[in-house]
Parts: structure tokens; sequence; C-alpha cells
């Protein structure tokens, strides 16, 4: 592949990654107002287009004409910077995630990935912790005694939850013996018996995988863990200040961590895309695709499920729970998985 074609083919990824994930965000907003209806009773969106399905637009073109209002009070480099912070590292975190194996079109051979990286793993886990300076950075700039409280709150709740989700991918990378997040997909394919996936779940993984999920819930602030923006304490917490465009923002990071965190459990956990494969040689080459995105789509509707399900912990509760269950949890599930691995050498 030549330097020209590179660069077009990269191009392209680019594009189709970023449209894919700002319309999966868009609709993801819709199919968690429509579930949680339902989980209540309600029917949710219906007005705008047949099954509201046009109500993403209507609200993006809300946030994009409604006044944007600046308080005086706030300090206004940080203000201004704290969403774009949120919002850049939460759709740059999707650059080195594969969504599937390697393709040809027109006969260029390319990998279903922006850029593969041999340590991709840890980008990601860099650029998902950098991403919380957006909150935190709010809540400080707002200069309001709620947002600072949230942006604190989202600071105290990311150290906690940092560390266990930490530990808990340290018995997938013992198994798998790389930080690729390509390898990783690839040190679990296989069957076992002819019918029992070689997933990382299915490998002794099932404590590092619900450490992960919860530990996961808490770092992209969603219930029962969402104490950062608690309404009913902190008004809407650390964007108390920000309305339109800015407040868009934080909403869209929040979602498109949502679609980081569904992308890393279905690649370490769950096999990414191996899935049975059929009919015609480019059947076989989407085939992983979708294996991939049920997935995540699953992920998606049991973020959305615990939503309307569990009510919010207390913070006390929060703190107790990150540290002397999850951490402990992750631990143990680490030196029990060195051990196996080393009686097996």
């Amino acid at each position: 592949m030549t330097l020209g074609t590179f660069i077009i083919v990269s191009v392209i990824k680019i594009v189709i990654a970023l449209f894919v994930l700002l319309t999966g965000v868009a609709y993801t907003v819709w199919l968690e107002r429509k579930l949680v209806g339902r989980i209540q009773n309600r029917w949710g969106p219906t007005r705008v287009g047949p099954f509201g399905l046009l109500q993403p637009l209507a609200d993006g073109a809300k946030f994009l004409f409604k006044e944007d209002i600046t308080p005086p009070h706030v300090y206004k480099p940080l203000y201004i910077a704290a969403p774009m912070i949120a919002m850049i590292f939460a759709v740059t975190s999707m650059a080195v995630i594969p969504i599937g194996d390697w393709v040809t079109v027109a006969g260029v051979h390319t990998p279903l990935q922006i850029t593969d990286v041999n340590i991709g793993l840890l980008i990601i886990l860099g650029i998902t912790s950098i991403g919380v300076y957006g909150i935190a950075l709010a809540g400080w700039a707002s200069n309001s005694k709620y947002s600072l409280l949230g942006g604190l709150r989202a600071t105290a709740q990311m150290i906690s939850y940092e560390v266990a989700l930490g530990l808990s991918l340290v018995g997938v990378l013992i198994l798998s013996g790389t930080f690729s997040l390509r390898g990783i997909v690839d040190a679990q394919a296989g069957t076992w018996w002819g019918w029992l996936p070689k997933w990382n779940f299915f490998q002794g993984q099932f404590v590092a995988f619900f450490v992960y999920l919860m530990a996961a819930f808490a770092e992209t602030n969603r219930v029962p863990f969402d104490l950062p923006e608690a309404e009913t304490e902190l008004v809407a917490g650390y964007h108390t200040e920000y309305s339109a465009m800015k407040f868009a923002m934080f909403f869209m990071a929040e979602y498109a961590n949502m679609f980081t965190v569904a992308c890393l459990a279905s690649l370490l956990f769950l096999g990414g895309w191996h899935g049975p494969l059929f009919g015609p040689t480019w059947l076989q080459e989407i085939l992983p695709v979708f294996w991939f995105a049920l997935r995540v789509f699953a992920f998606i509707f049991l973020y959305i499920w615990i939503r309307g399900t569990l009510p919010r912990f207390r913070y006390d509760q929060l703190m107790k729970f990150g540290w002397k269950v999850l951490l402990p949890l992750a631990v143990a599930n680490l030196v029990i998985t060195g051990l196996v691995v080393a009686l097996r050498a």
C-alpha cells in the first residue's frame, strides 16, 4: 500500500468511525428514552417522526440554536475548554478499537480499525483517565458550589474505581500476553470441545468481568454511580452552569464513553468479533462486524436497563463498594489467575 493510498484509507476510516459513533450516541439517547419509558410504563418519544426516530435530530437542532449563556462569575478559559476536553478524549479513544477483522475493498486490504498499535489497551486507559479532567475543570471553573462538589466527586470516583478497573484487566493480559486489542481478540479464537468459545470470560475471568463492569459504570458516571451529577443533591453537578452546545458536549461524551466501555468489554472478555461464519467471502468479512456490534448493543442495553432499575448509591456506599469489595476481588482474581498460569507452564 502506497503512502497516498494509506492516507486516503485512513481518512475514510476516520470519517466513517466519527459518523457511526456520533449517530450511535444520538440514537442511544433515543433508545434509552424509549426503554426507560417502557420500564416505567410510558411511551417515550413518539411525536417527532415515526416512533420518535427524528427526536435526536430535533434535540441536536435545539442544542445548536439554543442561547449559549456564560455566567459572569466563571473562569472563562477553562469553563470553555472543559466540555471540549471531555468530548475530544471520549471520541479519541475509539481510534484504537478494532471492530472486526481485515477486509478487502477495491483491492485494498485493511483492518477494520483506524490505527493498530501494540499498546492499544494502555492508550485507551490513559485517554479515558485524562477525560475526567474535563469534568473536574468544569466543576472548578464554574465557580459554583454545586459544580465544584460534582467535580470533586468525579475525581474521587475516578481514583477509587480506576484502580479496581485496571487490576481487573491484568488477568486478561496474563492470559493473552499482549497489550494489543487485536492480539487479545486473536488469543480468544477457537472453541473447547467444539462448542464452548475460548473467551476470557470462560477462561476463569468472570470475576474480573464483574469488577470491570461495576468499575466501568462508576467511571462513566452512570446509575447507580452517577454521584457527580446527582440532581437531588447538586442540581446537575459539574454541568449545572452549562447550556446549549457546551452541555451537549458533556452529554455526548458520557454516551461516547459508554460505547468505549462496551467495546472494551466485548474485546477483552467476550471474544470481540469472533462468531459463526458462513456464506460467500464478502459476507464472511462483514459477519464479524455484526457479531461485535451485537455484543456492544447488549452492553448498551444493560446500561439502560440498570438505569431504569436501580436507585442511586449514597456516596459512602460508593466509596465502600469500590475500596472494600471491588478492589479485593480484583486482587484475588489477579493472584489466582497468575497461579493458574504459572502451574500450567
